[in-house]
């Protein structure tokens, strides 16, 4: 591993291995219910997993070419890749697993200096392996709630609070807003507190860090995530944050 990846990298590796943990479980026919996300198979979403890993993979061998171009949105063009892949079922978590286990070593050997194309705009290393994180992460939970599987909440959310913060200019920017400054002020599930942004800003974002995650995946709606507001357009912030491309 590059030493400036280390700490994501390992905690990117521990979200895979419970995912994995949850997925060597799953029996054939859960493997073709629904998940949570409409219209797709748990089947579906490891499919758009192992796809994206793929990526990840391609991507890094490949740092300057071209591949974001469509002429749908980014989700139009994701679920048709998703439904046009004829891995079966059976198939499916072994595919996730080999394009996982290449994408964690080919992060490990990247250049942490250098931006790679991705879905919206080219990443350096240490945002790409954040950003697996956090989709594995919401993805989890797609498959973890039809079956009434409890996800623990980890310290490893810090990450991806991080990247939901780091990344409000971009969402503010496909609502058409100004970006603005905002401070966030978390509670781990550790009892600990994550700060981003700086203290003078005027609008402020505060409780529950893992709510905010899921506030950020879209798995929760800001008004019922019982996140606290201050300031005129922290709600309009909330509202519009997310932790990935569109």
């Amino acid at each position: 591993m590059t030493g400036a990846l280390d700490d994501i990298l390992t905690d990117l590796a521990a979200e895979y291995e419970r995912l994995e943990s949850i997925l060597a479980g799953l029996t054939p026919d859960q493997w073709i219910m629904p998940s949570a996300l409409d219209g797709w198979t748990m089947r579906d979403v490891v499919i758009h997993l192992a796809q994206t890993e793929e990526g990840v993979t391609e991507s890094l061998g490949e740092p300057t070419g071209e591949w974001t171009t469509r002429d749908v949105t980014l989700d139009q063009a994701i679920d048709v890749r998703v439904h046009n892949d004829p891995t079966p079922a059976a198939d499916t978590l072994e595919r996730w697993r080999a394009a996982s286990s290449a994408s964690v070593a080919a992060l490990g050997r990247a250049d942490p200096t250098v931006a790679v194309r991705w879905a919206a705009a080219p990443l350096k290393p240490r945002t790409l392996a954040t950003t697996r994180l956090a989709e594995h992460w919401a993805h989890a939970l797609d498959i973890c709630e039809p079956l009434d599987i409890a996800l623990e909440d980890t310290e490893r959310l810090r990450h991806i609070a991080w990247l939901g913060h780091a990344t409000l200019p971009y969402a503010m920017g496909l609502a058409d807003i100004e970006p603005f400054e905002v401070r966030c002020t978390l509670d781990a599930p550790s009892g600990a507190t994550w700060t981003f942004g700086p203290e003078s800003a005027t609008e402020w974002i505060t409780g529950s860090g893992a709510s905010f995650c899921r506030v950020g995946a879209r798995r929760l709606a800001g008004v019922d995530s019982g996140l606290a507001v201050s300031g005129p357009a922290a709600a309009q912030a909330l509202s519009v944050l997310r932790n990935y491309a569109a």
